[in-house]
């Protein structure tokens, strides 16, 4: 048999006895205190093949006993509440949020828990497939129009409650935009779904490309004078021909409100001294229904001459 020894390592028995008493007397000389902290909820082991209809409470309110010092150190991110949801099936269930179903900090007690118990709407999982709807703002230059709007790829698979995919119809880009765009706008766009209960399958991005167009109606301003823009001092200038047609395009509505006066065609001589010269004519509408899409003739012969002759 063998021998107690009751004496055997007597330092370390005095010591953890020592401590104990000191923890007691630290303990025992504070005021017991209670408080209420809002603390994460936190769902477990989710049942595979099902979703919830709808959203769970991310937080629950826990009132907690304990000496004021450790109270007064405790914050919320040291308490968090678990829920357990393994077994859950289809349908609406109840969930109880006990104190040991909270995880709490030593010298920490756990008096109530609001809400106490849970109530989750759980549905069988589905996939489907919905078409991509894409989106742009801002307009194009004057004279174009917005054209065929795509984006790759054409579809995503959506992933959530069944009741909720049956109902989905598409999915939604951000905008991207063709302000002052000539020719078609390209660009990688986040996509989803406004149903926070679904969720994109793969990848939360597509590529919108809208096509700019040429608007379908024009007019042509005839016998638009030609200006000139930065002429040196002391030079004048003469165009051969004087004149020009302008053809505009725009809207239907655009082009029946612009005037001759909204269109203005004119060479810029920046620099250029004495002598004649071939150049372009430049033309603009006052209008931003309206943009120029072809001057003839294209090109004028200018003659610059001193006016001190």
């Amino acid at each position: 048999m063998k021998r107690l020894r009751p004496l055997q390592h007597i330092g370390l028995k005095l010591l953890a006895l020592g401590l104990g008493v000191l923890l007691w007397m630290v303990v025992s000389g504070e005021a017991t205190v209670e408080r209420v902290l809002r603390v994460p909820l936190e769902l477990q082991r989710f049942p595979a093949g099902l979703e919830l209809q709808t959203e769970a409470p991310s937080n629950v309110d826990v009132r907690v006993r304990g000496g004021s010092g450790t109270l007064s150190r405790l914050s919320p991110a040291d308490i968090v509440a678990v829920v357990d949801l393994n077994g859950a099936r289809a349908g609406q269930r109840l969930f109880h949020v006990t104190p040991n179903q909270v995880r709490v900090p030593f010298g920490v007690e756990i008096v109530q828990i609001n809400p106490s118990t849970v109530a989750l709407m759980f549905e069988k999982s589905a996939t489907k497939p919905v078409r991509v709807v894409p989106a742009y703002d801002g307009k194009p230059a004057p004279g174009f129009i917005v054209g065929r709007v795509t984006s790759l790829p054409e579809t995503v698979e959506i992933v959530g409650p069944e009741s909720s995919v049956k109902r989905a119809a598409a999915a939604l880009t951000e905008p991207i935009s063709v302000a002052g765009a000539r020719e078609a706008v390209r660009g990688t766009v986040s996509v989803g779904v406004l149903d926070s209960t679904l969720r994109l399958k793969a990848s939360g991005t597509v590529v919108v490309t809208v096509q700019i167009v040429p608007a379908p109606f024009e007019r042509i301003v005839r016998g638009l004078p030609v200006r000139w823009r930065n002429l040196s001092p002391n030079l004048l200038l003469q165009f051969v021909p004087s004149t020009v047609d302008v053809n505009v395009r725009g809207t239907r509505e655009g082009l029946n409100r612009i005037g001759v006066d909204d269109v203005s065609a004119f060479v810029d001589v920046t620099g250029l001294g004495v002598g004649e010269y071939s150049l372009p004519v430049h033309a603009e509408s006052a209008r931003p229904e309206a943009g120029v899409f072809q001057i003839e003739p294209s090109k004028v012969q200018v003659r610059i001459a001193s006016d001190k002759n």
